[in-house]
């Protein structure tokens, strides 16, 4: 009977995916991209437990399989994904992605799991026919649960370094549609929409979303705290807690001109830290029930459903035929990651101008 190898299995690049490889007994551990330190380091780790276990892999009963990696990283989820007390949006999408996850190879073992398997995932999601934007989303979201398995030493890393090599899918090079354009909300819509409200917290959310030209999100979420009315004499200074581009360390300052001001100070309570807009319930609006008042006023008015991002596109649109590009990328905080603090102050003076007119 052949004995245990006395020689090192070497360090290898593996072609087709540009990593460095190592095999072990006849199996194959990807070390990372190949030639980085990084990678040099994880070949030193897998040959020294090789060694020290008498120059054989050591024993991996214990792994685990994909239904009870998802159940762990849910539990995690569900903790991870709050603000304010409430779960964020990301949750039911990763919800779905999990979902399809656990029905498709819930019973494989997390070390089994490898790109073909990740794009047939893709493909079930093409099938049912979702837009490129959220496949991409959802394999993102799976990526990352077997990430966090390898946190957690629940996953071997060599099997998050396989399914890395899964492209996102392509414009143009995908049977999955790419979603429609958001389009702007005509006026006399909005107006027809705000008469069925009942609720007149609604109806000035959406009067101050209309003028300032934020996302349904920064517009629920205004507190005394986060305003700064004293800068610039004639306008406020909305500085948003949090907003979509908060992580890649986005700056993000909204002007709010005479007529947003005249709305939002009956809402300015003597508790800074305390949201302006509040439910019956006693709870903060929420993005969602702010987009859900706007549908069932929809349904009442008898006019196309509209969405509150649709409200945020006509205010850009109206910015920019009456002040120019520049003017609504500006207003809509469009600007660059990379944007230095003076360009920063240069936006903000713009939209002053702007705001001060239509704000």
């Amino acid at each position: 009977m052949r004995g245990p190898s006395k020689t090192p299995p070497k360090y290898r690049k593996h072609k087709a995916s540009g990593q460095a490889i190592v095999s072990i007994d006849g199996k194959d551990f990807y070390l990372g991209p190949h030639g980085t330190h990084a990678s040099r380091i994880e070949y030193d780790r897998r040959i020294g437990e090789w060694l020290a276990n008498g120059r054989q892999l050591p024993s991996c009963s214990k792994s685990i399989t994909i239904v009870e990696l998802v159940a762990q990283y849910w539990k995690y989820a569900k903790g991870y994904y709050v603000k304010n007390g409430e779960t964020t949006d990301e949750l039911p999408g990763l919800k779905i992605a999990l979902q399809v996850l656990k029905n498709s190879y819930g019973e494989t073992t997390v070390d089994n799991l490898g790109p073909l398997k990740l794009a047939a995932l893709q493909e079930k999601f093409i099938a049912r026919g979702n837009c490129r934007k959220y496949v991409n989303q959802n394999i993102g979201r799976i990526k990352r649960c077997i990430k966090w398995g390898v946190s957690q030493e629940l996953v071997p890393v060599d099997v998050y370094q396989r399914i890395a090599t899964v492209n996102g899918l392509r414009k143009g090079k995908t049977k999955a549609p790419d979603r429609k354009p958001i389009l702007p909300v005509e006026q006399c819509v909005v107006e027809a929409t705000i008469k069925a409200i009942s609720n007149p917290i609604v109806k000035d959310i959406i009067r101050i979303q209309s003028l300032s030209c934020c996302r349904p999100g920064e517009a629920v979420a205004i507190r005394p705290c986060d305003i700064d009315k004293d800068r610039i004499p004639g306008v406020w200074l909305y500085y948003p807690e949090s907003h979509k581009m908060e992580h890649k360390d986005r700056h993000r300052v909204i002007v709010l001109g005479p007529k947003a001001i005249n709305i939002l100070s009956k809402y300015m309570t003597a508790n800074r830290n305390s949201f302006c807009f509040i439910r019956n319930c006693g709870k903060p609006f929420e993005a969602t029930h702010f987009a859900q008042a706007i549908k069932r006023a929809c349904t009442k008015a008898g006019v196309k459903h509209w969405a509150p991002n649709q409200l945020r596109h006509a205010t850009a649109t109206e910015v920019r035929r009456s002040h120019g590009l520049e003017g609504a990328q500006v207003v809509a905080g469009h600007a660059q990651a990379n944007v230095t603090q003076i360009y920063a102050e240069r936006d903000v003076s713009k939209a002053v101008q702007i705001m001060r007119e239509v704000g």
